[in-house]
This record gives structure tokens, sequence and C-alpha cells, in this order.
């Protein structure tokens, strides 16, 4: 946990020297459905190692005790955990608005809460989604409209005592299982329920009219503003009101800074598989050249003299043939990456459209209208037909827990990584051997497409007989 307090330190000091001084984050939701879009904002599947990450954070954004004049204050979410998307639905989405928990796993969820609450977090924000089915009453409506999850969880059994920040647009957009209340109704709801804070909500005058109607005690909203108000004074934005910019220079992006921004990056690189040791890459010398064929990844970069390899890229533009790869080249290095690009243009908060929700294999989402992979798995099969599957090396950005299928033939591939948004550079540094891998998998990954059907999505991981890596897999070099 010091490398990522250290991180923590050095935000919160670039952040305190351009005048930011809160941040709606973290997302401490748990990683357990893998076909929901946010699994990449999450950190982790296991809820004890979210713990550890959020009492990390805390403590170097905010620090260890009250917020103060050198704190980051933080907005915490999405409470009670936003992981258990009913079939990876999203809750931004009306086909998404059920959370669910077939292990009734409820408890699970709440650990890096716990941890967050015990560590001083300023704000938490509860989810839009309905927590299906669970003791809290009302249980058919969504979190920030229900007393029993705001009030009698967060605030009565938890004993939190900050202020409580709803997402944004739950009044009218996102309203779940009170869509059919008045705005006037649903905000009334919220603020009875705990809330403080209604993101999105602009109209001071929908408040006033509920005082003077009677509908909310004048008293419940002073409690609100004291709470909020609170966490704008603690931190002294009234007493020191600018920033010292020739400072603010000084600190921000620094070459230390990016040191260790890099060693970060570089440290969080798993190596999944490594065939016969494909890696580290052979080191050319005065005897034999090493040569590579790249895709996905800056030619230049791969080509730098410090590695000294000859470098060919297979990229290219539409309505081009991919290069082929040249006769003797001794590595294929290729970078994929999967998006939602085509999905519905109404989906403006990403994820694939509710049909193919289920489409994490990579054959699967060779031919989906809303999973894009790049390179193509056309392209990447060639590839590997052309050198030879036993050199190819494929770095996989594991924005969610993606299958590497039997169909898709990419475990065939001589060396697998999975990365979560490592620079080409930092990335080179362990494919040459010059960083040795030393992360470890965040969550699980099933071993076929059907896996992803059987799991549950309020728990962690996969039956054994639907696990290709545990949680916590991660090779090195010998």
């Amino acid at each position: 946990m010091a490398l990522i307090e250290e991180f923590a330190g050095i935000m919160n000091e670039e952040w305190s020297s351009i005048g930011l001084r809160s941040m709606y984050g973290y997302m401490m939701d748990l990683a357990t459905e893998p076909r929901w879009y946010r699994v990449h904002e999450t950190f982790t599947e296991d809820a004890d190692l979210a713990a550890d990450i959020m009492r990390s954070l805390i403590n170097g954004l905010q620090g260890d005790g009250a917020i103060d004049q050198d704190s980051i204050a933080l907005t915490i979410k999405h409470f009670p955990g936003g992981g258990p998307q009913e079939n990876g639905g999203d809750p931004h989405y009306d086909f998404g608005q059920n959370q669910v928990y077939p292990k009734d796993n409820f408890d699970y969820h709440l650990i890096p809460f716990i941890a967050a609450i015990d560590a001083g977090a300023s704000s938490i924000m509860p989810y839009y989604g309905i927590p299906v089915d669970q003791k809290w009453m009302p249980n058919d409506v969504g979190m920030s409209f229900s007393e029993g999850i705001v009030t009698d969880l967060l605030r009565g059994e938890l004993g939190y005592t900050g202020n409580v920040n709803s997402d944004t647009g739950i009044i009218g957009d996102r309203a779940w299982g009170v869509e059919d209340k008045t705005i006037d109704e649903q905000v009334a709801m919220v603020i009875e329920a705990g809330v403080d804070v209604l993101s999105g909500l602009n109209d001071k005058d929908v408040i006033v009219n509920l005082v003077n109607k009677g509908l909310i005690d004048e008293e419940r909203v002073d409690l609100s503003v004291t709470r909020l108000v609170k966490e704008q004074f603690q931190p002294g934005l009234f007493e020191n009101t600018y920033v010292d910019v020739d400072k603010a220079q000084e600190i921000l992006g620094n070459a230390e800074h990016q040191e260790r921004a890099d060693y970060a990056q570089k440290k969080s690189v798993v190596l999944l598989q490594n065939t016969d040791k494909t890696l580290p890459l052979a080191k050319p010398n005065a005897d034999k050249a090493v040569s590579l064929y790249v895709m996905g990844m800056d030619e230049t970069i791969a080509g730098d003299e410090r590695y000294g390899f000859d470098v060919t890229s297979g990229d290219y533009e539409d309505g081009e043939a991919r290069p082929p790869v040249p006769a003797g080249t001794d590595y294929a290095v290729i970078r994929v990456r999967v998006s939602n690009e085509g999905a519905n243009p109404e989906l403006i908060f990403g994820g694939a459209n509710p049909d193919e929700l289920d489409l994490l294999a990579f054959s699967q989402m060779a031919t989906a209208a809303s999973w894009k992979i790049e390179p193509s798995l056309t392209d990447i099969q060639a590839v590997m037909n052309e050198i030879g599957a036993e050199n190819t090396v494929l770095s996989i950005n594991f924005r969610q827990p993606f299958v590497l299928d039997d169909a898709s033939n990419m475990k065939k591939s001589g060396a697998i990584l999975a990365t979560f948004g490592v620079s080409d550079s930092n990335l080179m540094e362990v494919l040459s051997g010059n960083f040795a891998p030393q992360g470890k998998l965040p969550f699980a990954l099933a071993n076929s497409a059907q896996a992803i059907l059987n799991q549950h999505s309020d728990y962690p991981g996969y039956d054994e007989a639907d696990t290709l890596y545990e949680f916590g897999h991660g090779l090195s070099y010998e």
C-alpha cells in the first residue's frame, strides 16, 4: 500500500497547488460482475484489498484526521456498492436499474465503505440502483431514495456523520422506483432519506417551496447546509483563496513526480502467460539483430535506440491493407484495446448495447455491433499465423475481465500481458527486460463465454472449473 499512499500524497500536492480541493471519487465498488462496463473504474473484486486501498488513498489525500488546510476532500462512491449489477446493466440506464444479490452477499460490498468511514471519508455518494430484496427499506427504490440505506444503514449502523452526496441526475432522469412521483415529491423523499447534496439539481426554489409547504423541515435543510459548508471551511478555502502560480508550475507534473508515475505504471503490468520464456525479448547485439512487428503502439518508442530493435509497424488506415510481417521477423508485439464503438448513441455514458452485455469473449466481440477490438481479431490471428503464435506477444488492456476463449486462438500466443492503461514507453521497459513484471490480477478471468453467464453478480471470481486465471495471478521473469 506504500506506493498507493505515495501516489495519493503526490496527487494531493499537485491538486492543492492549482486550487483543486475536492474530488468526486474514488469508486469503491467491487468488480464482481464482469459484464458491468464500469469495472475499469474500480480497483478490484476483492473487498479486503479494496478496503486497504481506500485507507491508503484517504490517508494520502485527506490526511489521517479531520479535513484541514492540507486536505483534498473525497466523495467515496457508490454506496452500498455498485458492483452487483443485474446482467451487467448500469443504472445510468433504465435497463440497468437493479442491483441483485443471488449469493446473499450484500455485506461483502460494504467492507470498503466501512474502511472509508473509519478513515474519515468526507462525503459518500449512493448509487442510482435499486437494492433488490434487501432488508433495508424501502428496497424497491434507488439508493438515495431509501431511508433504510442512507439513514438506517449508512448513518445508523455504520456510524457515518459526513455529508451524503447523491449521484448526478437522480431527480427526474434516473429516479428509479419513484418515476411516477412529482419532482417535489422526489426531492422531499431524497432529503427525508438522509441525502444532503442533490447533484444536478440547481433550482433552490424547489427546496424553498418544499419548506414553505411543510413537506421538509427548515431544520433538516440547515443540517445539510451545515455538513456541506463545514467541508468547505475546514480546508481554509475562504482564508486562502488564491494559489501561488510559480509554485504550481514547479510542482505540477515535475520530473520527480513523473518518474514515480512511470514506476507505478510499470509495476502494474501483469504477466499472465510466458510460454517457453518468450519474454523478455531477446537483446540485439553485434552478432544478432532483433526485429519486431508492432501493432497498436508507437513504432518510434518500440524502436528507441536504447532497445536496439529493428521495428516495422503493422498499423494502417481504413481502406488500406495491413502491411505483411517481413520475412525473418523475430517477434510480433500487439497491443489490444477493446471499446464500445458502434454502441447505440443514446448510451451516452458508455457500455455495450443491452443485448450484447454478455459478450466478453474475444470471438464474440469480434462480430458484435457494439464492441470493437483494435487491432481486429482477424488481424491478430493473421499476424500469429504469419510469424508463428509462439513468437507473438499480446498486451491486452483489460478494461473489463475479457475472456480469452479457445475460438479466438489468443491463448496460443507466446506471451500475454494484462495492462490497465500503461504507456507504450513503460510497456517497452517490461518487454525488454529492463523492468521485471510485478503486477497481479485485480480480478479473476473466466475460461469461457459460458463462465460469464454462470457467475454470480455479487460474488467475486468463478467456480474453479470456470477459471482461467485466479485473482492475484501474475508471473515474473526468472
